[in-house]
């Protein structure tokens, strides 16, 4: 072989290499976001909203496994501002995560851009405002993450796809609503329920007879769990935040605080237009907001009023819940089968029990976890471990276990080791269903029932093949035991999906740490994270 042949084919072999390094990275979906106030009329009375690019709900984001998401945000409010995605895992990246314990806020008339992953991940989320009780008043959206073409997904294509961002609302603006917080109070029951950011009669589904078509349900509301059904239809249930379910047929689902689900509905009924339903769950007033189902050949009006639902049983949710089971031969994210992975075959290095509680604090309503309410430092508790600055925190400023003490103030954070695997249990003595929520990580819901948890509790245990997500509820005297693996190194919120409780102190971080201190566990902080507090003054990075 002459010496121009082997130079050819070592540019071949060079240009080769090169192709695959550009082509094999993971895609990148761009975003630029402004956010503003504007006036809405979602219950027909004007308020004051936040809006993303002029949108209320905020523009969805689309997603397949592994895209990179580089999403800047404008802050065009007259107050700082933070966004966090709601089961969006950040990967070795909780710098990502929108929370105050991770982040700076964004100040006003200054932008962040957020680079985040979705990793490893598929399914249905959305992201919302995390400071100020900028909830109350909009900024949140829908987050789609569809399979890879290449992974088999466990139901055929749908016809279409809708997001369905559902939940409670209040008349009062955000500020009135914090305000009564801030006064010690709790706050009152709230004025309706919203369907994609309008209230009953508002929003219009149309599909085609015979076809079948996906619907991603949120509970986006603040402090109540909601029923969802379809008039004369039944839905099967395909996908929980993130993991394929056994497809099991439903007439209605209960979605608590924080909660996402996915179902497949097909058109089979006479065409006609038909009543979508959402109604509060466990509550002495029951609201109820209505959409339409519409068949694009539909020949008559909506038959009827809207189809009731369960009220206050207890034992018809907890039955149902515990219906919903892993899909153990579909393809998650990976195409490896969801039940590869035995959860129930592991060892439980550690039992984390929290108790949830409403203390009266300095003559003020507060909430907390054993004994514990959570107050913000003045520094994100991510950046003082990172700088290492002194007083901003403690490791085990709160107790694995109840204390059965006074509840008391305290930035809590707990310490927790990488790679080991935890047993949580939630002990709710209280008379009003929780909703949980853990950033950075999923859990695998073992088992709840009524009455104290104890170790023979465990004897009821799912092992097999019980359902893994990120947000579960926790019925009145009641607990909720998960099993979850610390695989995330980072700072993470573990907090009350009801927003009152959370801003009044039901939440706390837990540090999941790695002694390595390398990029194969945790990214570095990024170069254009914000610092404030006592960080201020610091560098990030060079590079």
């Amino acid at each position: 072989m002459g010496e121009h042949s082997l130079c050819s084919l070592v540019l071949v072999f060079v240009f080769f290499i090169l192709s695959l390094l550009v082509n094999g990275e993971d895609p990148y979906r761009f975003f630029t976001w402004n956010i503003t106030y504007g006036d809405i009329y979602p219950l027909g009375v004007k308020q004051q909203g936040i809006l993303i690019n002029g949108q209320f709900p905020g523009p969805q984001i689309e997603s397949v496994t592994n895209d990179n998401l580089i999403i800047s945000v404008f802050n065009s409010l007259d107050e700082p501002f933070l966004i966090t995605w709601d089961g969006i895992q950040q990967r070795r990246n909780s710098w990502q995560d929108g929370v105050y314990g991770t982040n700076c806020p964004i100040p006003p008339g200054h932008n962040f851009t957020y680079v985040l992953q979705v990793k490893d991940q598929i399914g249905s989320y959305f992201y919302f405002p995390s400071l100020a009780f900028h909830k109350a008043a909009g900024g949140f959206g829908g987050i789609k993450v569809s399979s890879r073409s290449v992974i088999p997904v466990p139901f055929p294509p749908p016809a279409g796809d809708y997001t369905i961002l559902a939940g409670d609302w209040f008349k009062k603006n955000h500020t009135d609503l914090k305000a009564i917080l801030d006064g010690g109070h709790d706050l009152p029951f709230p004025d309706g329920l919203l369907i994609n950011g309008r209230g009953s009669n508002g929003y219009t589904f149309t599909v085609d007879q015979g076809k079948t078509y996906r619907f991603r349900i949120s509970n986006v509301g603040l402090s109540t769990s909601i029923n969802f059904r379809i008039q004369g239809h039944k839905m099967l249930l395909v996908e929980v935040e993130g993991t394929h379910t056994l497809q099991n047929t439903y007439s209605s689902l209960d979605i608590h605080l924080g909660q996402s689900y996915s179902v497949l509905v097909t058109a089979d009924q006479p065409p006609q237009d038909y009543y979508v339903v959402v109604s509060t769950r466990f509550t002495s007033q029951v609201l109820t907001a209505t959409s339409f189902l519409h068949y694009s050949n539909s020949g008559g009006i909506v038959p009827g009023p809207p189809p009731g639902g369960p009220t206050t049983q207890i034992d018809w949710s907890l039955n149902e819940a515990r219906s919903i089971r892993q899909n153990l031969s579909a393809s998650g994210p990976r195409p490896n089968p969801q039940g590869s992975y035995h959860y129930g075959l592991v060892n439980t290095t550690r039992t984390i029990r929290l108790q949830n509680s409403a203390p009266i604090i300095n003559g003020k309503q507060r909430y907390a976890i054993n004994s514990v309410s959570f107050i913000h430092a003045d520094t994100p508790i991510k950046l003082a471990d990172y700088f290492k600055i002194s007083g901003v925190f403690s490791l085990g400023s709160i107790s694995d276990n109840p204390t059965g003490g006074g509840a008391y103030l305290q930035t809590s954070v707990m310490a927790a080791d990488f790679r080991s695997y935890i047993e949580v249990v939630f002990e709710n003595s209280e008379d009003t269903v929780q909703s949980w929520h853990i950033d950075g990580h999923i859990f695998f819901v073992v088992g709840m029932d009524g009455g104290q948890w104890s170790p023979a509790s465990r004897l009821s245990y799912n092992l097999r093949d019980t359902i893994s997500r990120c947000t579960v509820q926790v019925y009145p005297q009641s607990w909720t035991a998960v099993y979850m693996p610390l695989d995330n190194v980072g700072t993470w919120n573990v907090r009350s999906q009801n927003w009152a409780r959370q801003y009044l102190g039901q939440q706390f971080y837990l540090r999941v740490y790695s002694p390595a201190n390398s990029w194969r566990d945790e990214y570095p902080i990024p170069k254009n994270a914000l610092l404030c507090g006592r960080a201020l003054g610091r560098r990030t990075r060079p590079l």
